[in-house]
């Protein structure tokens, strides 16, 4: 079990400058599903994306670019980021027909995920992640805990297996 407030950074100023709007007496905590955005943005983007040195980012670039419009767009007081920590799972020690049918990760996304986690970095967001838990049940565990302590709960996923009471993005 995670303590919400252990790992939550407000937004910055940037994502909400006017504290007088309507609601703003109660604070939104904006969740993503990082992997689920990163995915998208990476097959939504060429991947003739890359650096001077070569390396891939339309991943990078794509993902920064959608978090810049929910920030705009949502103006939530508080946002994380989950990730998966990989492949292996409780559904999958449990079922291992579990997502068998899904093609590999390509190898060009999977080096931009730890840029992407920079990048979050810098932006002091933070990023969950758990061995053997996948990004959407942490989206789930801090969205009970945020709703139970009062928050707006906003949900951003394209995770077909995501389901939540909350609005999603």
């Amino acid at each position: 079990m995670w303590v919400m407030t252990d790992r939550l950074a407000p937004v910055s100023t940037l994502a909400r400058t006017d504290d007088s709007e309507a609601g703003a007496d109660r604070s939104t905590l904006l969740l993503i599903d990082g992997h689920s955005m990163a995915f998208r943005a990476f097959f939504a983007l060429p991947d003739t994306m890359v650096t001077t040195t070569g390396e891939v980012t339309n991943a990078v670039y794509g993902f920064t670019s959608m978090l810049t419009n929910l920030l705009r767009d949502e103006q939530p007081t508080h946002v994380a980021i989950a990730f998966d920590a990989g492949r292996q799972t409780f559904r999958t020690e449990r079922y291992p027909e579990y997502k068998g049918t899904r093609s590999a990760t390509p190898e060009a996304f999977r080096g931009q995920v730890p840029l992407i986690k920079e990048v979050l970095g810098a932006l002091q967001i933070p990023t969950l992640e758990r061995e053997g838990i996948e990004a959407d049940d942490i989206l789930a565990t801090l969205s009970g805990q945020a709703e139970a302590a009062g928050m707006d709960v906003l949900i951003c996923s394209g995770d077909r297996d995501s389901s939540s009471s909350s609005r999603s993005t």
